[in-house]
């Protein structure tokens, strides 16, 4: 009889065995195809566009000429769109993530915001673009302005921000806040001394990918009425603009293999600055968990 249950589970690790090699093949392949089809992107990105890449496409406004075209008007547009959206954000959701974690009562009506903004995440961004077409330039009349922009972003990351935000204040331990309350401190000094210090490098982790997904976001942008071209800079935040994913749809949609090249050229610089963008909000968050 044990002679039996030995050969049976035998039998059973083996299955496992060869269960877990196919996952862990199937696993690797997922992976290997999506870094494929990542690297021709990219080679085809850059190849097209490097020849484009100096001092003067980065400095000149758009033309009707693809020798003279720069994305000067468009990369200014989009750091005025990240200098509103960015700290909007983060303010109102990091601070709406604080009163739900910390403040609010566990009831029925607390779930039911909690269960709309989980699902908030999940709609299509024309809905926002919807929602600040209706707001922002028509009802304050705003216009198709930075503010405009701005604020309609802010919504659409909002939610993603909420929700990471409470994940990352809702791991701090217990023992934390209470040695705090037993050296004194008052509620608000525990969170803004202890929690938020702590919770800081999983609050960036949540804005570094909402805000990658505004600075990338064109659908809202062209409900919104943002013009594909636009040949001056805007001086303050109530003037009309464009940012560099409208000037690559511009780019994009013209025969000219010419204007292919400059989209392409484009989307390479929107790379560079996501790239720094991000990296800026990894250090600070890896100087955090590094003191917490």
């Amino acid at each position: 009889m044990k002679f039996i249950d030995q050969t049976i589970v035998v039998k059973r690790m083996k299955r496992r065995l060869v269960s877990n090699r196919l996952f862990k093949t199937i696993f690797f392949a997922s992976t290997l195809f999506g870094l494929f089809i990542l690297g021709v992107l990219l080679y085809r990105v850059f190849t097209q566009g490097y020849n484009y890449l100096d001092l003067q496409f980065l400095q000149s406004l758009p033309s009707r000429k693809p020798e003279l075209a720069g994305v000067k008007t468009a990369l200014i547009g989009t750091v005025w769109l990240m200098a509103v959206v960015t700290p909007t954000s983060l303010i109102l959701g990091v601070g709406t993530a604080i009163y739900l974690e910390e403040y609010a009562k566990k009831n029925k009506f607390t779930e039911f915001i909690l269960v709309n903004i989980t699902n908030l995440a999940g709609v299509p961004s024309i809905v926002f673009g919807l929602l600040g077409l209706t707001i922002f330039v028509k009802l304050f009349a705003f216009g198709s302005s930075v503010i405009s922009a701005g604020l309609t972003m802010s919504l659409l990351v909002l939610p993603v921000i909420i929700v990471s935000s409470q994940e990352a204040i809702r791991a701090i331990p217990k023992e934390m806040r209470e040695a705090s309350y037993g050296m004194g401190a008052t509620k608000w000094q525990t969170i803004r001394r202890v929690v938020l210090p702590a919770a800081i490098p999983g609050i960036l982790t949540g804005g570094i990918l909402a805000l990658s997904r505004a600075i990338g976001e064109t659908a809202p942008l062209v409900v919104l009425g943002l013009p594909l071209f636009l040949a001056f800079l805007p001086k303050t935040v109530f003037d009309t603009f464009t940012v560099l994913p409208m000037q690559i749809y511009n780019w994009t949609g013209r025969p000219q293999v010419e204007f292919q090249e400059l989209a392409a050229a484009g989307i390479i610089v929107l790379l560079v600055l996501l790239v720094i963008m991000n990296s800026i909000a990894v250090i600070i968050r890896n100087k955090f968990q590094k003191r917490y």
